[in-house]
């Protein structure tokens, strides 16, 4: 029987354990946290518990925090993978797909949603911010227009956040972006002498850059700026290698290399993992870490079991702010495992694995 009886408790005592993590560096209590939530949420969300009935494995078998059953990304699409009842899912987040039919659902509250800026707040600050103080250009929509991704949900927290600094959204509700009032708000900046953090997806930065190029512009912001850069292109611009991305970044905006970092997240998951830090080395390969209460494992297609140092699997993460929903997620990333984080490959082109269970999920 879990210690977690009530959402509420649950997401008090994540709430706690970032802080925790976040203040003194200590991981302690993790294992038995993660097995307390999977059983929280074992009991709460029939569906979620029918796979993992269907994996033989529950809170009665299950006595490691490696063991919890890893919930296929692509399940999100088709079942409502959430301990909260319809009449109390007041958000939902969606991945980005071309139809309704193939995107993902995560379900929150203001207690998940809680949870989920504490993670992200104390990772973006831990990496994104330092002694540099400047302004915030979002190639996003405002997150009131584009209220289903938690990517403008995650800017507008950050807004809030960093209240004090000057801020501009420059996307509308179908992410196009208005090239020119950027082009206005660095140049303003520039003038001012203000270093800029510019955040956006890969395909707004392309859009951007396609923009500036079409203008025959320039800008050499600020030293001091930097850009994060997230997500991939879903269609929505042509494919551009990142480090042909990352230089195009450096050449148009003057932003130095090695203050160019990436996020990787996801809707399904409510903490993000990042590249580098701001002010410190970041060698080749850049590699990607989580926070604290949330892990990740390279793990084989056909096994799921971990694979070693320098091998590719698919990527497994165990996210303790995933409090609402399943905190252990299979995604459809191939990754290569090293001692201090994870290596990005791509995306896997996967058949029916035998971890996916879908043929009993689809008649839960």
């Amino acid at each position: 029987m879990t210690s977690l009886s009530t959402l509420a408790e649950a997401c008090e005592a994540a709430n706690a354990f970032i802080s925790r993590c976040n203040e003194h560096g200590s991981t302690d209590g993790f294992e038995q946290f993660a097995l307390d939530l999977f059983a929280f949420q074992f009991e709460q969300n029939e569906a979620y518990a029918n796979f993992c009935r269907s994996e033989k494995r529950t809170p009665e078998t299950v006595t490691h925090w490696e063991a919890i059953p890893a919930v296929p990304t692509r399940a999100f699409k088709s079942l409502d993978l959430t301990v909260l009842p319809e009449s109390a899912r007041t958000a939902v987040f969606h991945s980005s797909g071309t139809t309704q039919a193939n995107r993902s659902r995560h379900h929150h509250n203001p207690a998940t949603l809680s949870v989920y800026e504490a993670s992200l707040w104390h990772w973006y600050s831990e990496h994104m911010v330092d002694e540099t103080a400047g302004r915030l250009l979002f190639l996003f929509p405002q997150p009131s227009e584009a209220a289903e991704s938690s990517l403008a949900h995650m800017m507008g927290t950050l807004a809030k956040r960093l209240a004090k600094r000057e801020n501009r959204f420059v996307a509308d509700a179908q992410w196009r972006i208005d090239g020119r009032a950027a082009v206005d708000f660095l140049h303003d900046a520039t003038t001012q002498n203000e270093p800029v953090t510019v955040l956006g997806t890969a395909f707004s930065f392309v859009h951007f850059h396609d923009f500036m190029a079409g203008e025959q512009l320039e800008l050499r912001l600020p030293a001091g700026s930097a850009a994060m850069e997230t997500g991939g292109y879903k269609g929505r611009s042509r494919d551009v290698a990142k480090p042909e991305l990352h230089r195009a970044i450096a050449e148009r905006l003057g932003i130095r290399p090695e203050r160019i970092l990436c996020e990787y997240g996801m809707c399904e998951l409510s903490s993000q993992a990042y590249d580098g830090k701001l002010g410190q080395a970041n060698p080749a390969p850049r590699l990607f870490r989580f926070p604290p209460w949330a892990r990740a494992r390279v793990v084989s297609p056909e096994t799921l079991d971990e694979i070693a140092p320098g091998q590719a699997g698919l990527l497994e993460i165990t996210d303790l702010a995933n409090v609402g929903s399943a905190l252990c997620i299979l995604t459809e990333d191939l990754a290569k495992r090293h001692e201090d984080g994870f290596e990005l490959l791509g995306r896997a082109e996967l058949a029916e694995s035998r971890g996916c269970s879908l043929m009993n999920l689809n008649h839960v």
